[in-house]
């Protein structure tokens, strides 16, 4: 039997980015202080209300965004929830199309349209309460902007997100106080674009000048910058990750690709020469530092030629961290008007050698760290075993520090130094 006048108990079902966790955070932060029971959770039980904060980057997010939305509606057939509410990129893209597939959803919002949420939950104000973390409590997302400038030939994303714009410094600055005030020991500096920002509020970058005064917070252990645009990484920046030992010495740069052809057609201002030119540059800067990057494979006219070019410069370059995506053909996007010529059992193909290249890469990384000491933020705790990371990893994407549950008690949360007894391509062993 329902308890009665309980709260209203809301499910926040988060897919995509981390652009999208703390829009999913600023919204159940505002709902639990106006006296709504919220919730971070991928289950289908029991909610008055669940809100679905989709993704709309590319073909495989937006097919996940789809099935979560049926597995919902499914459950309100069921009765297990009484409404949905569907938000994020892939409503704020595909609305219309949507409200005609999927009628059964109660209301879908575009990205921008915050305050309606709150208003149809009765909410009229009070939006300035703090962020409900669904991170654990020792780390958190902090966004500096919104949208993005670049002209990416591929990227829905300024389709979807609008232009850059970004925060003041200040309001910046006040959030990640209140963030290690709260606990949190390490903060992750993401947006679109972040090489970019100040230059449309300050008329010049201001991401050297953000990150120094954050770094300067007291208590804070880690701060870690991602998505650096290659073409516009200041070398402040670099200099200040050097200087400063509570920056990470972690620098994650989606490169997307090599040839120049390629490259050129991506529209990502930047040419193979002065890529390799880049990636020179931060190894003689800062040698301990680890490199992240991301490609895209399949991209229209990618040649064979051109896949051999970059496999050929991922060996060379030895990256600590990569990624990659095969191409999703985006309506809307200038790629989007080509020809997509690469089939997709090409591109699949070409994504797992690239990733095989990775992972003996990183095998053999890792196995330069066996008898070394290590300090490690431990994250969680998984079947019999401690999960933590490393400076020179970032959560769900990075290696991982297994440490038995056996071994002296540990607080999540917390540092611990430990010694690495054998490795595998993303784990590593430790005592």
């Amino acid at each position: 039997m329902k308890t009665i006048n309980k709260k209203p108990k809301i499910n926040i079902v988060t897919l995509g980015c981390s652009k999208n966790t703390v829009d999913s955070e600023v919204l159940s932060g505002i709902l639990s202080a106006n006296g709504l029971d919220v919730h971070h959770q991928y289950e289908k039980d029991d909610y008055d209300s669940v809100i679905i904060n989709t993704c709309g980057f590319i073909n495989d997010a937006k097919e996940q965004s789809i099935d979560t939305i049926l597995e919902y509606v499914k459950a309100k057939k069921q009765g297990l929830i009484k409404k949905i509410y569907v938000m994020g990129c892939l409503s704020q893209r595909y609305k219309n199309d949507l409200i005609k597939e999927i009628p059964d959803v109660d209301k879908y919002y575009g990205v921008n349209d915050l305050k309606d949420i709150l208003k149809d939950f009765g909410i009229q104000n009070n939006y300035n309460s703090p962020r409900l973390l669904s991170t654990p409590k020792h780390y958190a997302y902090l966004k500096i902007a919104e949208g993005c400038n670049k002209k990416c030939s591929y990227c829905a994303i300024p389709l979807i997100r609008g232009r850059h714009i970004s925060r003041p410094m200040e309001s910046i600055i006040d959030e990640a106080k209140m963030l290690v005030d709260k606990g949190v020991k390490e903060i992750l500096l993401i947006s679109q674009d972040p090489t970019y920002y100040g230059m449309d509020l300050y008329k010049k970058q201001k991401i050297t000048e953000l990150a120094g005064k954050i770094s300067d917070i007291k208590n804070l252990s880690w701060l870690r910058l991602h998505y650096n645009f290659p073409s516009d990484l200041p070398d402040s920046l670099l200099d200040l990750i050097k200087d400063r030992k509570n920056i990470c010495k972690y620098i994650d740069i989606p490169l997307q690709h090599i040839s120049d052809n390629i490259l050129k057609s991506m529209k990502r201002g930047v040419t193979k020469q002065e890529t390799y030119k880049l990636i020179e540059k931060i190894k003689n800067r800062l040698p301990e530092a680890a490199i992240r990057t991301t490609f895209i494979v399949g991209y229209p006219g990618e040649t064979e030629e051109n896949f051999q070019e970059l496999k050929k410069f991922i060996k060379e370059t030895r990256f600590d961290r990569l990624g990659v995506f095969t191409y999703s053909h985006e309506e809307g996007t200038y790629a989007g008007t080509l020809n997509d010529d690469v089939p997709e059992e090409i591109k699949q193909a070409r994504a797992e050698e690239i990733m095989n290249i990775q992972q003996e890469i990183s095998y053999q990384n890792n196995l330069k760290l066996i008898g070394q000491n290590i300090k490690v933020l431990f994250d969680k705790i998984e079947g019999d075993s401690y999960i933590g990371r490393t400076e020179f990893d970032s959560p769900d994407v990075d290696n991982e520090v297994i440490l038995p549950l056996k071994s002296k008690k540990i607080n999540i949360g917390e540092f611990s130094t430990v010694r690495i007894e054998s490795v595998g391509a993303y784990d590593l062993f430790a005592k």
